[in-house]
C-alpha cells in the first residue's frame, strides 16, 4: 500500500512538511557532511568518486508546516551537502581533492518530476541535467539494475548511497536492498520504513498476507495469527516491532545496521530510519549523528551490548515478563548509561583472551547491539584504564593512558594483576 503524502503542479503552492519529516532531511545532511570528511582524509588524495541516489525524490521543495518557510527536500540536501563537504575538505588544503559526483534522482509521479526539474533548472542545475545530474520518471526498482550498471564500471567497491525514503512500508522488498548491497558492497543504503503504520494497517486479511510476501517478509510471525497475538500479549506492538526488526536485519544482507526511530509529535506515528552498510566505519558515523541530532531520535530498549535487540522486547521472553519497555532518547543521561554499562560489559569479553582484542574488533563485533558510538567505547575503556581493570597497549608497546590516546588498532588487555572477576554477559 503507497501512502502518498505530498502532491506537487507546477505553478502551485508546494506541499507542507511536518517537523518530524524534516527531521529526514537534516540527517540525511548531517551523514553526508560526517562521511565526506571521514573518507577524504588522506592529504594526498586528489579525487572523490561517489554515487548518490534518491530512490523517491519528490518535487524537491516543501512548506514548513509552522514557520510557513521555504523548505528544499533530499535532492537539494544532497546537491548542497556535497558542495559544502567540498568547501570544508578544501579549504585548508594545499591540494585541492576533485569530487566528482553522480547523483540518480528518481521520481515516479508525472506532475512531481516536473516540479523536480523545474526546481533543478532554477536553482541553476539545469546545465548538470544529463551529465553529473540523471533524472528518471520511473519506480526505483524499474530503474535499480541500470544504476547498478552505471555503478559497477567504477569498480566493484565504488562508493555510493541510496536514499530510498519510500511513502511507508510496501514500496522496497528487503530482497532489493540485499541484492543492493551484495551487487555493490562499497554501497550504504539510509531506509525509512513506517512500523507504525503497518502495525495500525496489519490485520489477518490477504491484503496483508500479500503486503508481506511483495516485501520479503512473509512468514513475519511465524504461523501465529495477528488476533492471537494482540491476545496473547499486552505489549503485542513491541512484539510486532520486534519481529519485523529481526526479519529486516536478518534478509538485508548488510553486516552492519543503525534500526532507531524518528519520533512523530502526533503519537504511534514512529518510522524506522535504517542505516545498511558493509563497514562499521559508515555505522559509527550514522550513530553518531544520531547523538548529535538527539532531539529526532529514540529507541525502545536499554544501553550497553544487551539492549533487546534495540527494540525493547524480545519475543524469546517469557510473556510475562516485565520491565521491557525502556525509552532511549539519546541524550546526555543515555550517554552516561552507556558509558557505565560498557564499563561493566567490555570487561566481561576480554578477560577470557589473554592476548586481547583491538578497539576496530571488539567494535565490529559488538556495535549492532549498541546504541553506542565508537567514542563512547573510548570513554569507558578511558574509565576503565584509570580503574585499572584494564591495560590498552598501541602496536609499538606503548601503554595508553586516557581515552583520547586510545587508537583503533590498540589492543584491550586484562590487567596483569585481575581486581575482579567476571562472568561471560548472559544471552
Amino acid at each position: 500500500m503507497v501512502k502518498v503524502n505530498y502532491e506537487w503542479q507546477l505553478g502551485c503552492q508546494p506541499p507542507v512538511i511536518q517537523q518530524h519529516s524534516i527531521a529526514k532531511h537534516e540527517i540525511l545532511r548531517a551523514y553526508l557532511l560526517a562521511y565526506l570528511r571521514t573518507l577524504v582524509s588522506s592529504p594526498a588524495q586528489e579525487v572523490f568518486r561517489l554515487t548518490l541516489v534518491d530512490g523517491f525524490a519528490g518535487g524537491g521543495v516543501y512548506k514548513h508546516a509552522k514557520k510557513g518557510g521555504e523548505i528544499i527536500g533530499s535532492p537539494f540536501v544532497m546537491l548542497q551537502a556535497v558542495k559544502e563537504a567540498e568547501f570544508l575538505i578544501n579549504k585548508d588544503r594545499h591540494k585541492k581533492v576533485r569530487f566528482l559526483v553522480d547523483y540518480f534522482f528518481i521520481e515516479q509521479n508525472v506532475n512531481t518530476f516536473e516540479v523536480l526539474k523545474h526546481q533543478l533548472n532554477e536553482r541553476g542545475y539545469g546545465k548538470n541535467i544529463g551529465d553529473s545530474i540523471h533524472l528518471f520518471r520511473s519506480d526505483f526498482l524499474s530503474e535499480s539494475e541500470k544504476i547498478f550498471s552505471f555503478i559497477r564500471k567504477k569498480g566493484r567497491a565504488a562508493r555510493a548511497i541510496f536514499l530510498l525514503d519510500q511513502y511507508g512500508y510496501s514500496e522496497v522488498p528487503i530482497t532489493s536492498i540485499a541484492n543492493l548491497l551484495y551487487t555493490l558492497p562499497g554501497s550504504e543504503v539510509i531506509f525509512t520504513f513506517s512500523v507504525d503504520s503497518f502495525i495500525n494497517y496489519a490485520s489477518d486479511n490477504d491484503c496483508t498476507i500479500k503486503v508481506l510476501n511483495k516485501i520479503g517478509l512473509s512468514n513475519l510471525f511465524r504461523d501465529k495469527s495477528i488476533e492471537e497475538i494482540k491476545k496473547s500479549n499486552s505489549k503485542w506492538r513491541l512484539f510486532i516491532q520486534s519481529s519485523l526488526y529481526q526479519h529486516l536485519v536478518q534478509k538485508c544482507g548488510a553486516k552492519y545496521y543503525t534500526p532507531f526511530f524518528i519520533r512523530s509529535s502526533k503519537g504511534h506515528g514512529d518510522y524506522w530510519l535504517l542505516h545498511f552498510s558493509q563497514q562499521p566505519r559508515a555505522r559509527d558515523v550514522m550513530t553518531r549523528i544520531h547523538w548529535d541530532k538527539n532531539n529526532y531520535f529514540i529507541h525502545y530498549g536499554d544501553s550497553g551490548l544487551d539492549m533487546f535487540n534495540m527494540l525493547g522486547y524480545d519475543p524469546n521472553k517469557d510473556e510475562d515478563y516485565t520491565g521491557q519497555l525502556k525509552l532511549f532518547c539519546f541524550d546526555d543521561s543515555a550517554q552516561n548509561s552507556s558509558v557505565s554499562k560498557l564499563q561493566d560489559q567490555i570487561p566481561r569479553l576480554i578477560y577470557p583472551n589473554p592476548e586481547g582484542v583491538s578497539l576496530s574488533n571488539l567494535f565490529s563485533e559488538t556495535c549492532n547491539s549498541t546504541p553506542a558510538s565508537l567514542d563512547i567505547y573510548r570513554k569507558a575503556l578511558g574509565q576503565l584504564i584509570k580503574n585499572k581493570q584494564l591495560e590498552i597497549v598501541s602496536p609499538d608497546g606503548k601503554r595508553r593512558r586516557s581515552a583520547g590516546a586510545i587508537h583503533d588498532k590498540d589492543r584491550i588487555m586484562p590487567p596483569r594483576q585481575r581486581r575482579f572477576i567476571f562472568n561471560k554477559i548472559a544471552k
